[in-house]
């Protein structure tokens, strides 16, 4: 670990722990309790692993995190190894999630066996590889291959010799739109006529613009998510470099593309300026007020919660030039635990074939293994919301044009400034250039401020 990764990671312990101690009153209560041998025998000890006595116990804790199934995996995987016992602890808050990990890995006591780390906190944890099992040790080489080669490099060390986590879920955006408002607008509505409509971001702007000349409201839901679609296309790297960590974020062409077509988007009025999450966002998936959202996978969940009258109306084209990645999670084994071959052995059947199909049959989650795609539970699958359009089949094209991209421990912040900077555009008039130097400037401290 670099000294400025040292530095930031340890500034970033002391930081939590302090607002931890003050908001919540110290770290999770779930953690780490392998006592074994506590627990009643087994009466039949008839299964797939090695046991190691035939008394003995082996016990993992396991953090989770949102609506997952992997209580469900956990509770099949003991009924096939009675000697192992799972006990699962799930959150829905992401924040506290990972900061209860972090309080915990600074104290050197309470860390799970096994934790699910998602991919916006992985900056934080990769790092730190004296606190983790390397998973290569643990035999994680040996189903590489499976799994979609950027995923994988998420949760990989630069040189590949560390893998912090076995992928499970990704959000591999789309471009989801409302084919009542394309046909009132003289467009075509058949999904693949959409994506060969806009399979260039200059074909995408005119068409945006064209829409909103002729309806007279926004084409696409937010600045954010268009700037993010754009942004996600980048060339390896975003605002800092894989190599050494430098700030490039001022020299890439797709950062300056991105910026500027959100721009042209803004002045143009195709762009909405109801703010990503607001209510008068989630409004407008019902109302009309906007007829595209460029997501990730999940994002459909939110269309639909906040488009209840609109059912049948959506569909799925691919984004132009590409597609991007949000969301999706790792299984990480944080080094307090005392049985990382065990631990291991359960998560990389957790996240097998297998495991991902039942997690996208059960809570839709997006599988990270190519080969799951071509299965008929994932080929068939259709969306009636989406007017009986095969979904999955979508998504996983969509999986396939992601390119990795490497975020940097500075990216949320970094990437804050840029969103201020389009939001002054937008709701103050404010001159573009001027306010893409003033983010340079305020990035250019926080990294002087960081170091």
């Amino acid at each position: 670990m670099s000294k400025m990764r040292k530095r930031s990671f340890l500034a970033l312990v002391i930081a939590l722990i302090f607002a931890l101690a003050a908001c919540t009153g110290g770290g999770s209560n779930g953690g780490n309790d392998n006592k074994g041998g506590n627990d009643p025998q087994p009466a039949n000890n008839n299964n797939n692993n090695e046991t190691p006595s035939n008394t003995e116990i082996i016990e993992l804790s396991f953090w989770t995190l949102g609506n997952v199934n992997y209580e469900e995996l956990a509770q099949e995987y003991m009924a096939e190894n009675p000697h192992i016992k799972i006990t699962v602890q799930n959150t829905g808050d992401q924040t506290a999630h990972h900061n209860n990990l972090t309080t915990a890995l600074s104290a050197n006591s309470g860390a799970p066996d096994i934790f699910q780390l998602e991919i916006g906190f992985m900056e934080r944890f990769i790092g730190a590889q004296d606190k983790f099992h390397n998973l290569n040790d643990l035999g994680a080489q040996n189903v590489k291959d499976l799994y979609l080669d950027w995923k994988w490099a998420q949760a990989s060390s630069p040189d590949g010799s560390f893998q912090i986590g076995l992928p499970t879920d990704i959000g591999p955006t789309v471009a989801y739109y409302r084919i009542d408002l394309f046909e009132e607008a003289g467009l075509p509505t058949d999904p693949e006529e959409v994506t060969a409509m806009i399979d260039t971001w200059d074909k995408f702007t005119a068409v945006a613009k064209e829409y909103s000349d002729k309806m007279g409201k926004p084409f696409v839901d937010s600045r954010d998510l268009i700037y993010n679609a754009v942004r996600d296309q980048s060339d390896g790297e975003i605002y800092y470099s894989k190599e050494d960590g430098s700030f490039i974020g001022d020299q890439n062409p797709q950062v300056r593309k991105a910026y500027d077509l959100t721009v042209k988007g803004i002045q143009e009025g195709w762009v909405s300026s109801h703010g990503l999450w607001s209510t008068e966002w989630t409004q407008g998936m019902n109302d009309g007020h906007h007829a595209v959202v460029l997501g990730p996978a999940w994002m459909l969940g939110n269309i639909k919660s906040g488009g209840p009258d609109t059912s049948g109306l959506w569909r799925i084209a691919q984004l132009p030039e590409g597609s991007g990645n949000w969301g999706g999670s790792f299984l990480v084994l944080p080094k307090e635990g005392k049985h990382p071959e065990e631990a291991y052995k359960f998560i990389e059947w957790m996240v097998g074939k297998e495991g991902q199909i039942k997690s996208f049959q059960t809570k839709g989650l997006m599988p990270s293994i190519p080969s799951v795609y071509d299965e008929p539970e994932f080929a068939d699958f259709t969306d009636e919301f989406l007017g009986g359009q095969k979904s999955a089949v979508e998504f996983g094209k969509a999986a396939t044009r992601v390119a990795p991209v490497y975020y940097g421990p500075l990216h949320d912040q970094t990437d804050a400034y840029i969103k201020e900077a389009l939001q002054n555009v937008q709701e103050k008039g404010a001159d573009p250039e001027a306010e893409w130097n003033a983010a340079l400037d305020k990035i250019l401290r926080l990294i002087e401020r960081s170091q």
